[in-house]
């Protein structure tokens, strides 16, 4: 084959994958974008008021890191997510699995 025949036909299969790409793309549906204050306040207070704490928080933007309410509805919310327990009822690890440093 020659160089120039095969210059073509690399620039026509780059041409058709993008017309098929653009078809492809230009055939998708549209998702419907819901507008975040279609909420409803009912359905809001469903999740209970940590939530409601945790999205006034997100609203307080970069000041919420200095908010102690802030900080202790994250802290609760790392540790219901990680199964964190706290208190005297709080599993702690036993010294016989702990792994020694002894050298053998």
């Amino acid at each position: 084959m020659d160089g120039k025949i095969l210059a073509r036909l690399a620039a026509v299969i780059v041409v058709a994958v993008a017309l098929t790409a653009t078809a492809v793309e230009m055939a998708r549906e549209e998702e419907p974008v819901i507008p975040a204050s279609s909420v409803r306040p009912a359905e809001h207070l469903a999740f209970g008021p940590l939530r409601i704490e945790l999205t006034r928080c997100q609203a307080l933007g970069e000041a919420a890191a200095r908010e102690p309410m802030c900080l202790s509805a994250w802290a609760e919310n790392r540790r219901r997510f990680l199964g964190i327990e706290t208190g005297p009822t709080a599993r702690r690890p036993d010294a016989s699995v702990m792994p020694t440093t002894e050298a053998r």
